[in-house]
C-alpha cells in the first residue's frame, strides 16, 4: 500500500458524456478502501479548480452511479486556467490563473490530480504538469479524436444514440419518399458520422475529413429516387463542401475553442431540395448524443480506466494517461496524448467497407 496517497483530486473537463460516473466510481471506492484516501471532488472542471470550489467525496456518493449520464462534480468547457475568460466593460477577456490552480491544489494539499476530459483537459493538464503538479489524465470524449488511445469512452454510447435515431428516420425517409439530413457531433473529426453511418445504413455520408462535391451529393440523391425514392444522409458538424468552409454556428470567447459548429446539415438539405426539386428534411441530433445512460462498452471501459488511473497514481506515475492499446489498458505520456488529433485516415478499413457496401461520401 502507498500510505502517501492520502488526498486526491478528481475533476471532470470539457463536454460531458455518458461514462464520467463510472470513471469517478472507479477512483473514489478502491481510494477509499484500499488506500484510506480522502478524495476531493473539484467542481464544474477547471472552472471550479480557479474559483476553489470542491467538496469531499463520501462512499454514499459514488454508489449506485456507474449508469447514470452526466457527471456528479459537474464540467465546464469554459474553464481553461492558462485564458480563464474575464468579463470587463470592454467584454471578455482573458488572463493566465494556472498560479491560482497551483495554490488551490497545495491548500487542498493533494497528492494527485486525476483529470478527466479530451483534448483540451488533458492540454491543459500537460501544462499544470509542467508546473509540478502531480497529474494523471483519463480520455473522454464522444469525438474520439485523441490519438493516444484506441477509443475513448463515451464514444461507444453516442455512436448508439446516432445508429438508433437514423434507424427511426429511415421508416418516415422511406414512408414519404423524402430525403433526411441527419447532422451528428464530432467536431473536426468524422468517427461518429463514419460509425453510425455505417451502422444505421445510412446512403450518404459526409465527414470533415473527406470534403465533398455538391454535384456528386445531388447526382446521388436523383439515382435513389428513381429506385429506392428515399435516402439518408449522415452529415458531421465538421463536414464542408470541396473549396468551402466549415459552417459555424457561433464564437463563444469565453470556451475553450471559441467556434461552434453546426448548420451544415441545414445548407446540405436546401442545396439538396434546390436543385433535385426532393422533399428534403433535416435532423439534429445535439447534446442527445451527450446525454442518458453509457453503453455497457462505456461502463466497463471508464471503470478499468479509473482503477488503472488510480494504479498509476499509486506508483507515483504521474504526467500520463490512461489509454486502451487492444484489449489492454496502458499508460502513455501526456505529451504523446496531445501530439494530434486522431482523425479517420484515408486507408480506414470502415471507410473501404462502406464504400464496398455502396455508401458515398461524396467525393
Amino acid at each position: 500500500m502507498n500510505t502517501s496517497l492520502k488526498r486526491i483530486g478528481i475533476l471532470t473537463g470539457g463536454g460531458d458524456c455518458p461514462g464520467l460516473n463510472a470513471v469517478i466510481r472507479s477512483i473514489a471506492k478502491p481510494a477509499m478502501t484500499f488506500f484510506n484516501a480522502t478524495v476531493i471532488g473539484i467542481l464544474d472542471g477547471f472552472e471550479g479548480f480557479v474559483e476553489g470550489r470542491m467538496r469531499e467525496l463520501s462512499h454514499l456518493d459514488v454508489s449506485g452511479i456507474i449508469n447514470l449520464g452526466g457527471t456528479i462534480l459537474g464540467t465546464s468547457n469554459k474553464g481553461d486556467p492558462f485564458h480563464y475568460p474575464r468579463e470587463s466593460a470592454t467584454g471578455v477577456t482573458t488572463a493566465d490563473c494556472s498560479h491560482i490552480v497551483l495554490e488551490n491544489y497545495r491548500r487542498w494539499e493533494l497528492d494527485v490530480l486525476i483529470a478527466i476530459g479530451g483534448d483540451g483537459t488533458m492540454n491543459i493538464a500537460y501544462k499544470l504538469a509542467q508546473m509540478g503538479m502531480n497529474i494523471i489524465g483519463v480520455p473522454k470524449t464522444i469525438d474520439n479524436d485523441l490519438e493516444a488511445t484506441d477509443i475513448t469512452f463515451g464514444h461507444d454510447s453516442a455512436l448508439a444514440v446516432a445508429t438508433e435515431a437514423i434507424d427511426r428516420l429511415q421508416t418516415t425517409a422511406s414512408a414519404h419518399h423524402r430525403v433526411i439530413v441527419v447532422e451528428v457531433m464530432g467536431r473536426y473529426a468524422g468517427w461518429i458520422a463514419l460509425g453510425a453511418g455505417v451502422a444505421g445504413g445510412a446512403d450518404v455520408i459526409l465527414i470533415p475529413e473527406i470534403p465533398f462535391k455538391w454535384k456528386t451529393v445531388f447526382d446521388f440523391v436523383r439515382k435513389r429516387s428513381k429506385g429506392a425514392r428515399f435516402s439518408i444522409i449522415c452529415c458531421a458538424e465538421g463536414a464542408k463542401p470541396e473549396g468551402g468552409e466549415l459552417v459555424v454556428k457561433e464564437r463563444d470567447a469565453k470556451r475553450t475553442d471559441p467556434i461552434r459548429l453546426g448548420g451544415i446539415a441545414d445548407l446540405v438539405a436546401r442545396r439538396i431540395q434546390e436543385e433535385t426539386k426532393i422533399e428534403t428534411r433535416v435532423t439534429v441530433l445535439g447534446h442527445l448524443q451527450r446525454g442518458g445512460s453509457p453503453t455497457a462498452f462505456d461502463r466497463i471501459l471508464g471503470t478499468k480506466f479509473g482503477a488503472l488511473a488510480l494504479q498509476a497514481a499509486s506508483r507515483r506515475e504521474f504526467g500520463c494517461m490512461v489509454s486502451l492499446r487492444g484489449r489492454d489498458v496502458v499508460t502513455v505520456k501526456l505529451e504523446d496524448a496531445i501530439r494530434r488529433q486522431r482523425l479517420v485516415p484515408p486507408d480506414s478499413q470502415l471507410l473501404f467497407a462502406a464504400r464496398a457496401v455502396g455508401i458515398s461520401f461524396g467525393d
